[in-house]
């Protein structure tokens, strides 16, 4: 049998699982490479140093400032967040794309402390992230203790927002995948390869995964709930024939209405092999890149049917890679 638009054939259940190893990824090179000597507070994100500069150019080019606060060097908390966030290779390509990129160091003299002033910004403090306009106002509320993926990405798109700026597909899905707000469910099908395509494609899933459940081939699924309501994706997953059965966290079965579809607790379930997993991106260019597992979720659902909607999913040097 085969997958929609002439997809990826589905090969027949397999009744055991092979052992797998899923090998470390490397982290994605960036579109511009920081310097080699940048302190670890900073991450990789090249960054403007003075104010009048960033300005400048945000004027000239409509991006917002990206304005880091940021003591250098810094305490443990301000190094983590240079190298867990301020070094995410999706969230680096947004502000170095979509933002004029300013440092300003709440540790230092001269030109640094003249800024703190300006912004009333103190000294010695954690990291504080400001988006500013071109005349050096903020775009929306500055807010402390944004130390994390998730919410930093969910600021940046209500700063480009705010600013009339277009919002990149992998941002939103950056945002997405890092809310801490997502919730599982598992979808029995015919076959997980479909599953997978098909169930991507649905507003609001974020990732899906291959995989076994109750000697059925099922496609786990990892939602956002304020983007899709359970009985809304229960309900489209029935409308693709991507839902024989669905399994759900205890808590979630007395949430979903009454429905004919067969539903269990999401127990038992075990990841297919690697060889399975995203077989739609097997084959093509975009198997190569370097992608979130968001990312890759959205490209795999719709890179063989529409590849035009599967690159606004890329950052503007992975598709490149593509040519």
């Amino acid at each position: 049998m085969k997958a929609e638009n002439s997809g990826i054939a589905c090969r027949p259940p397999t009744p055991t699982l092979m052992k797998w190893t899923l090998a470390t990824a490397l982290i994605a090179m960036c579109s511009c490479s920081a310097a080699p000597d940048q302190p670890v507070e900073t991450g990789t994100v090249r960054w403007q140093r003075e104010l009048d500069a960033a300005l400048t150019a945000s004027k000239a080019s409509g991006k917002p400032v990206f304005a880091l606060f940021q003591e250098v060097p810094g305490c443990a908390g301000c190094k983590q967040f240079g190298r867990d966030v301020l070094s995410d290779p999706l969230v680096v390509s947004a502000i170095e794309s979509e933002f004029t990129p300013l440092l300003i160091h709440n540790n230092k003299g001269g030109k640094d402390a003249e800024v703190l002033k300006r912004f009333g910004e103190p000294a010695w403090n954690y990291q504080v992230v400001r988006f500013l306009d071109a005349d050096a106002k903020d775009l929306i509320p500055r807010k402390d203790r944004v130390w994390t993926t998730g919410p930093l990405a969910g600021r940046m798109i209500a700063a480009l927002k705010r600013a009339g700026r277009p919002v990149p597909g992998y941002l939103s899905l950056t945002a997405a995948e890092h809310s801490g707000r997502l919730k599982e469910a598992a979808f029995a099908m015919f076959c997980f390869w479909t599953g997978e395509m098909k169930l991507g494609r649905i507003e609001g899933v974020v990732t899906t995964e291959a995989g076994f459940l109750n000697g059925r081939e099922v496609t786990l699924v990892r939602y956002d709930p304020s983007a899709a309501k359970l009985p809304d994706l229960v309900a489209a997953a029935a409308r693709v024939e991507c839902a024989d059965a669905v399994y759900l966290p205890a808590d979630d079965l007395g949430k979903l209405p009454a429905t004919r579809l067969k539903t269990g607790r999401l127990e038992g379930y075990r990841r297919a092999p690697e060889s399975d997993q995203k077989k739609q991106l097997s084959g093509t260019a975009a198997a190569k890149l370097d992608l979130s597992p968001a990312q890759a979720t959205k490209v795999n659902a719709w890179i063989r049917s529409d590849r035009k909607k599967a690159q606004g999913f890329l950052t503007s040097a992975q598709r490149e890679q593509l040519r």
